[in-house]
């Protein structure tokens, strides 16, 4: 079985060969720190991070590097309106990005680069395209020379005779430094210290980086001149990966990467989402509704990664119905592993994991993937229900366990847990359970079969089981 993914530079799908066999170097264009994360990032951390596990899972050592960027127009205007700094705006959602992705289950990357950390390694690029002739300093200014580098456009597929004068980076044309510019469609690589901002020394004056010029030098300091896996947003793709690439290349000669992945948007009822329109969502906000974690990156991996995905209320829905079904098949080993008298040294079902494994080799398809998920969840569901009321099973513990273990693996590469309640252990007392039990027996025999299923749910929520037989009704933690 071959991995195959799609590669956004070459615009066809390709089998995976890293540079180096067994291992993987990885880089995500993480976050802009100047505001909560919202359901955007939480869909592209919850991509890269299965990515990167199911990369682990195949056997692959894996490099993961995610940046910050921390220095950046929108962190200055968020500091001068909460009346502090460019470091302690960073510094808050630095540290809110990582409360958020603690909730959703998302592992932290191996390094966080920042950019205000890696002044050197970008004013030493900066160097290095001006003795190519690909940068020329301006006005305390430096600019990229976008037609010194032939392949540009390369990743994007736009031209420059296509394209309108100034939409190459985030300056209008008819702004002031626009007439810096030997062209039109050059970009800043450095900036001129405006007064009351951030600046560092340089031989080009005081100033501070470009945006482009800062993943350039981190991906290089990081991991070298060449990684296996370039990923980030759709909306990255131009101009600043298209840019990353033209910067690194033009230095090195080397391609920057082997394979450019990108993930879809996320919509909210079919609208782009935007503070203006009323629908922006952040991760803590849908989380404290409060709304399961495991719900939200299920909803987000329903989708194939490359895809657009809408967020809406009955989408949600849909998602938590299915987590309810895994979480219920997950916690199945839990509730009746003991009962069952399962062995430690239990077996995973191989024919399930080749399933998993070729459905989600075909470009990260974890969509396809969780088919092998439910379709176990649902037979160990119904066994529990089959166990809880007739006191046995169809299928046979040993096999039961398989089936547990295997749903327990492939959801770890899918990063989807499921806990019993701390509650579940000495939540109720004996006394209680023996009330509940008898309140149910009392409702089986009025043919009340709604409050009697109430009854047995609350049981199961506190890892109670309940065995029916002609004898009575028997239960056990």
């Amino acid at each position: 079985m071959t991995l195959k993914l799609y590669n956004t530079l070459t615009r066809r799908q390709e089998e995976f060969a890293p540079l180096v066999a067994g291992n993987v170097t990885m880089y995500y264009c993480g976050v802009t720190v100047y505001d909560y994360c919202h359901l955007g990032h939480a869909r592209a951390c919850i991509v890269w991070d299965v990515v990167r596990r199911y990369l682990q899972f195949l056997g692959y050592k894996v490099r993961y590097v995610q940046n910050f960027t921390d220095i950046d127009d929108k962190i200055l205007n968020r500091a001068r309106q909460e009346n502090s700094s460019m470091q302690e705006v960073a510094e808050k959602y630095i540290q809110a990005y990582f409360e958020d992705m603690a909730r959703l289950n998302v592992k932290e990357a191996d390094e966080y680069p920042r950019a205000t950390h890696t002044i050197d390694g970008i004013k030493r690029l900066i160097h290095e395209l001006e003795q190519k002739d690909c940068a020329y300093a301006t006005g305390g200014d430096v600019y990229y020379k976008v037609r010194s580098f032939a392949e540009y456009g390369k990743l994007s597929g736009r031209k420059l005779e296509d394209m309108q004068a100034g939409g190459s980076g985030r300056v209008d044309a008819a702004d002031l430094e626009a007439q810096k510019k030997q062209d039109p469609f050059d970009f800043a690589l450095w900036k001129g210290a405006k007064p009351g901002e951030p600046a560092w020394e340089s031989s080009w004056g005081e100033g501070r980086p470009g945006w482009h010029i800062e993943c350039s030098a981190m991906v290089r300091d990081r991991l070298g001149d060449t990684i296996d896996i370039h990923a980030g947003g759709a909306d990255l793709i131009f101009p600043h990966h298209e840019n990353e690439i033209a910067q690194s290349e033009a230095v090195t000669g080397k391609p920057l990467a082997r394979y450019w992945l990108h993930n879809g948007m996320v919509t909210v009822d079919d609208e782009k989402m935007s503070k203006s329109l009323g629908n922006f969502i952040t991760i803590r906000e849908l989380l404290d509704r409060p709304t399961d974690p495991m719900a939200v990156r299920l909803f987000v991996l329903m989708a194939h990664y490359r895809k657009p995905i809408d967020f809406s209320d009955r989408a949600l829905e849909s998602a938590q119905n299915g987590w309810q079904t895994l979480k219920e098949g997950l916690l199945f080993g839990l509730r009746y592993g003991e009962q069952l008298g399962w062995s430690s040294n239990g077996k995973t079902d191989l024919e399930a994991t080749e399933r998993f494994q070729v459905a989600v080799n075909e470009d990260f398809n974890f969509s396809s993937g969780l088919s092998v998920l439910f379709e176990i969840a649902k037979d160990l569901q119904r066994e529990g229900n089959i166990l809880v009321h007739q006191g046995n099973t169809v299928t046979s513990p040993t096999q039961l366990q398989s089936m547990w273990q295997t749903l327990v693996k492939l959801a770890d590469v899918l990063g989807l847990e499921a806990h019993l309640e701390a509650e579940s252990v000495e939540g109720l007392s004996d006394e209680e359970i023996e009330q509940l039990v008898e309140q149910r027996a009392i409702a089986r025999k009025a043919k009340n079969f709604a409050q009697s299923d109430q009854i047995r749910a609350r049981l199961l929520e506190h890892g109670i089981t309940v065995i029916d037989s002609a004898d009575g009704s028997k239960w056990h933690r």
